[in-house]
């Protein structure tokens, strides 16, 4: 496993919100942590991340200390900041970070995926189809194996009791029709993808 590997590997999922949001600034010298917060906030990522209040500094300054971002101090509305950018190696493990995590979605429960969606244009664009394409593979082979263990618990079940009952169908129904739901959406963007012209995008 490759050092960009393990890094990726290392990088919990706090510290991957925290890195992308400094990514976002760091063309146009960086952000401080006060700010880094105010926009966790005025995103709402609170709902859809696992980011607290209270760990903000730390991340950050573990980032530091495994060269993922850089400090420099400078003056923000008369008070001197220490304004955070992203290195080099922050950039490849985000980026790596961003095209594992989606690639490898098998429709169960991450909540790193969200943050990937939110940055998958850090992939160029040939590798994200490429990606999505993967996690699909992965997904329409959980369903086909959860049809197959469906089909044997039914059979079971009525050989046995000559009911199906709805409390264990509904364990094979509802894991069903959510992967079903990461279909038709990777689906979607393997669609849409080609058509995203946005001016950051490459």
């Amino acid at each position: 496993m490759s050092e960009i590997e393990l890094a990726v590997d290392k990088l919990s999922h706090r510290a991957f919100v925290i890195l992308g949001l400094i990514s976002e600034t760091s063309m146009q010298g960086g952000c401080h942590a006060y700010s880094i917060d105010q926009r966790i906030d005025e995103r709402g990522m609170r709902n859809w991340t696992e980011i607290g209040k209270s760990s903000i500094y730390d991340i950050v300054k573990r980032l530091e200390d495994d060269d993922l971002v850089e400090s420099y101090s400078k003056e923000v509305d008369g008070r001197i900041r220490k304004m955070y950018t992203m290195t080099h190696k922050g950039y490849k493990i985000l980026q790596e970070k961003v095209h594992k995590t989606i690639r490898e979605f098998n429709g169960r429960r991450n909540p790193d995926y969200d943050v990937a969606l939110s940055m998958y244009t850090m992939i160029p664009k040939k590798e994200r189809i490429e990606a999505f394409k993967k996690s699909l593979e992965i997904i329409n082979n959980d369903l086909e194996f959860l049809k197959k263990n469906e089909e044997r618990t039914e059979k079971t079940s009525m050989d046995s009791i000559g009911v199906y009952p709805l409390s264990i169908e509904a364990l094979f129904v509802r894991p069903y029709m959510i992967m079903q739901s990461h279909i038709e959406f990777i689906e979607w963007m393997i669609e849409k993808i080609p058509e995203d012209e946005a001016p950051w995008v490459k």
